[in-house]
């Protein structure tokens, strides 16, 4: 059946479809009560109910009706109702049911274990929440891509596969490339400053991959990138362009229907715009460690630590200028020669760091002797060394985990479930 000939059960639950309609989807639910089957219908837009009398149809289509199980693909053909009683308000009264497919007995119930649901994944998001989700999700990145757009950046693709270390050795996967090293990417922030000296403003939405051993609600080792570039621009500037992001992607997503279906409230989103909190490192350890935590200086942070500084915020934090020696390389060194010109975005509710960004060092002797602090290989960053020969410039640049941004906006629990099959130290399946 063509598609001009379907109506979209989103259509029907606006109350924009006409009084009888075809509709075409998935058994979400299923219930017979002697002569009458209730069904409610799933597709991309929504869930309807459904209620096909014995006389209403024909006595096949009846007997398909009461064989179809949940998940069987069907299509149907019936009269609009209003009723306040089913689920949106609407029920479809079928005058017609065909099935497309019959579903074998799905193997997904209710109380199942979370191991199991990771286990069939490419089953369970099928359901309404995981549905869900990734709508919201596509909302995100959409909504991402539109704030660049509109101010002029470039999306480019950088590579996956790399023969240099940007965030350091020890989370890098390493694989056989022909006989040569190489590794999976950490970022593509190394090859997007390749692009600022002839497009000036770029971003990237690309997947990273983090050999971290971490057993948190927010890491996984593969996950997506969203990270921009921006010739010209100091650490302030960067800062200033993180901030106008997240208040641009709050704003939309505040008014977007697709919120309802999670435990965030609108008018927490609406609330969160510019100037966010700041605080530099320094102040952040002593804050901590007046609040009895026993982190030094010098140490990094962990998830105790995010929440504690968090705690009560309702929109982000800002920790900037952090000791160089805990950062990767090619951070811009501060007056005092001990710090970097950096900000890492924390995220309130104790969600964590959503966002890494700095101001780059773009003068070629100063990356040398960084570089050499931390006994790099000079040979493996040739390319990268070059750019500093050839018209170098200030800039700045940060990457945000999609992710984890998700994680925050929809106030969900576990990052596994802000992506559609995560990956995490203990599983690559499916």
């Amino acid at each position: 059946m063509k598609d001009e000939h379907i109506t979209k059960i989103g259509e029907v639950l606006d109350g924009k479809a006409k009084a009888s309609v075809t509709l075409r989807g998935w058994i979400h639910r299923k219930r017979v009560q002697g002569n009458l089957i209730f069904f409610s219908l799933r597709d991309s837009s929504g869930v309807i109910q459904l209620a096909i009398k014995k006389d209403s149809v024909s006595e096949k289509e009846f007997k398909e009706a009461d064989k179809a199980l949940i998940e069987s693909s069907v299509v149907v053909e019936g009269d609009v109702k209003k009723d306040e009683r089913a689920p949106g308000g609407f029920e479809i009264q079928v005058k017609g049911f065909k099935v497309i497919h019959f579903s074998e007995i799905f193997p997904i119930g209710k109380d199942q274990s979370t191991e199991f649901l990771l286990d069939v994944r490419h089953l369970w998001l099928r359901s309404t929440h995981l549905t869900n989700i990734m709508k919201a999700r596509a909302e995100i990145v959409k909504d991402l891509r539109l704030f660049y757009d509109e101010r002029g950046f470039v999306e480019v693709a950088p590579p996956m596969i790399t023969t240099s270390a940007c965030e350091g050795g020890s989370t890098l996967f390493e694989f056989d490339y022909f006989g040569q090293k190489a590794y999976l990417s950490q970022s593509g922030q190394l090859y997007n400053e390749a692009f600022i000296t002839a497009l000036e403003k770029i971003f990237i939405l690309a997947p990273s991959f983090r050999a971290e051993k971490s057993r948190t609600v927010k890491h996984l080792t593969e996950y997506w990138h969203f990270e921009e570039e921006a010739a010209f621009f100091d650490n302030e500037d960067n800062m200033r362009l993180q901030e106008e992001m997240i208040q641009f992607v709050t704003q939309k997503l505040a008014k977007n229907p697709v919120l309802k279906y999670f435990q965030r409230k609108p008018e927490e989103l609406a609330a969160v715009k510019a100037p966010f909190h700041r605080l530099s490192y320094d102040k952040a350890i002593d804050k901590l460690q007046s609040l009895g935590n026993k982190i030094e200086w010098g140490d990094d942070f962990g998830v105790e630590h995010e929440q504690l500084l968090t705690k009560g915020l309702e929109k982000p934090l800002f920790v900037y200028e952090w000791p160089k020696k805990i950062k990767p390389f090619y951070m811009e060194i501060a007056d005092d020669g001990e710090h970097v010109k950096n900000a890492d975005v924390l995220a309130p509710e104790g969600h964590g760091e959503i966002i890494g960004g700095s101001e780059r060092i773009w003068e070629y002797d100063k990356l040398v002797q960084r570089m050499k602090e931390e006994k790099l290989n000079l040979k493996d960053y040739e390319w990268y060394l070059d750019l500093r020969k050839y018209g170098s410039v200030p800039h700045s640049g940060f990457g945000l985990g999609i992710e984890r941004f998700v994680k925050w906006l929809l106030n969900l629990e576990h990052i596994r479930d802000a992506i559609p099959f995560p990956r995490v130290i203990n599983r690559a399946y499916p």
